[in-house]
């Protein structure tokens, strides 16, 4: 299959070429689902139910109408449409955009309409059309090379909420756990929200990429052959929720400005403790769980802020001691619960920091974002005449220079130790990003290392998706 990945958005103050004006069929209706087939972006302007905006360039947009098959015409027809304009996020670069459509269609639907376990949409729009292409990504979200910038454009921003759903029901977790699906949906959405878009790394989208990351690692053999089911919705729920509401400032930060939660949380893991709480608090808000027997509940409430405080960078030495002893004793026994929930700790803080494992065009986006928000920091620590925290002044570091201390001094022991517990394709494939990064970083030219909004989701994804 191929996909157009250009941005499907016509903004309303650009001009539409003459010619494009003049040909027969730019504008037709046709009664066919599909939105974008085989043929190459300039043959679809020649079909027939093709919005067309022709260009020689590469940046030419182009829109499917919505295509509706037959069975849903008569129900469509009965039901009256609201048409809504959205427009492309200000302040983000072209790689960044999330889909949006020109026209998105809504059906006014009553809830009566809904039921637990309703699981199809009885309206059709245009955004659902173009989620067709992230369900297409979706089928190769146990690929490492998932690209997760191009799936979160494909889902109109939303890669945390439609992906974490998707593995609930690919695991069948909503099913085991009777959990109600429009609960779920609340749930996740609440979650979306409670990530502050404006932080340049520490958002929904790493978030999302968090979670695919820990669903590649549940599906090692040693893993998928001795997880429960209560550990994979832990697992999920855990990596989906573990920077919640993060302020994009670190721990240093906050003690330095009196903050109210290095008070609260004494000083001691103040920023994951604040994302476990806002994470128990919006399972409660959401209900999701209500069902449970409280004491369940409960339990359920304590392993998922085991797993998040794990993720406290500044205790990576006890973890990462903790790990490698109990590989030099060979007595990490996953048919018992506390090692299992152990191996979800060290699952979890790899895929928080498996950035630099990256392919290099995914490795370098993620790069210069974090490095964004080290530079903010240490700006907002100038303007308040504080001392800059280390990484974080622009006048004394760059990105390579901070990666490549990153990669040597945290990222390259912890997955050396991940690769002696599990000892897969997997591993190698990221041991090999690894050490390909740093060279890159340590040796490439500094106009090849700057930031680019062109990755893979500016390109063409060839016929068969996404490698391994």
């Amino acid at each position: 299959m191929e996909v157009c990945y250009q941005l499907p958005v016509l903004p309303l103050d650009r001009p539409v070429p003459k010619h494009v004006l003049g040909r027969r069929g730019a504008i037709c209706l046709t009664s066919s689902p599909i939105l974008f087939g085989g043929p190459a972006p300039r043959q679809l302007s020649k079909r027939r139910g093709a919005i067309s905006y022709d260009s020689s360039d590469q940046t030419a947009l182009y829109i499917r109408m919505l295509g509706m098959s037959a069975s849903h015409r008569k129900h469509t027809l009965k039901t009256p449409t609201v048409i809504t304009y959205t427009h492309m996020e200000i302040g983000q670069s072209e790689a960044e955009q999330p889909v949006r459509s020109v026209l998105s269609f809504q059906k006014n639907l009553h809830s009566s309409h809904y039921s637990r376990n309703h699981t199809h949409a009885t309206h059709h729009t245009l955004d659902q059309e173009y989620i067709g292409q992230a369900k297409c990504l979706l089928r190769k979200v146990g690929s490492w090379s998932f690209d997760i910038f191009l799936f979160d454009r494909l889902s109109n921003g939303k890669s945390l909420v439609d992906l974490t759903l998707h593995l609930f029901i690919d695991y069948g977790l909503i099913k085991l756990f009777r959990l109600d699906l429009l609960k779920l949906r609340q749930f996740l959405v609440m979650v979306h929200e409670a990530y502050r878009r404006q932080n340049p790394y520490h958002n929904a989208l790493h978030a999302a990429d968090v979670t695919q990351a820990m669903y590649c690692y549940m599906q090692e053999p040693q893993l998928s052959e001795s997880l429960t089911s209560c550990d994979i919705l832990l697992g999920l729920l855990a990596a989906a929720t573990h920077d919640l509401d993060h302020p994009g400032v670190n721990q240093t930060f906050l003690i330095k400005t009196n903050h109210y939660l290095a008070s609260l949380y004494q000083n001691a893991s103040v920023l994951e403790n604040h994302h476990w709480k806002c994470a128990v608090s919006l399972l409660r808000e959401s209900g999701l769980l209500s069902h449970f027997p409280s004491e369940d509940r409960q339990n359920l409430e304590e392993r998922l802020g085991s797993l998040i405080l794990a993720t406290d960078i500044s205790r990576q030495n006890e973890y990462l001691s903790q790990f490698r002893a109990h590989l030099d004793r060979a007595d990490l026994h996953l048919n018992n619960s506390q090692n299992r929930h152990f191996i979800l700790q060290m699952a979890l803080k790899c895929a928080d920091i498996c950035n630099p494992c990256r392919p290099w065009h995914i490795s370098k986006l993620w790069s210069h974002k974090v490095t964004d928000e080290f530079f903010s920091q240490g700006d907002s620590e100038k303007r308040q005449n504080l001392d800059v925290s280390i990484l974080c002044d622009r006048n004394a570091n760059t990105v390579a220079k901070i990666q490549i201390g990153f990669i040597s001094f945290v990222v390259e022991p912890l997955f050396l130790e991940w690769a002696r517990f599990s000892d897969t394709p997997l591993s190698q494939i990221m041991l090999g990003h690894m050490t390909s990064n740093k060279y890159k970083w340590t040796h490439l030219p500094q106009e090849d290392l700057r930031e680019s909004t062109q990755s893979t989701s500016s390109k063409t994804l060839p016929q068969g998706g996404l490698g391994p």
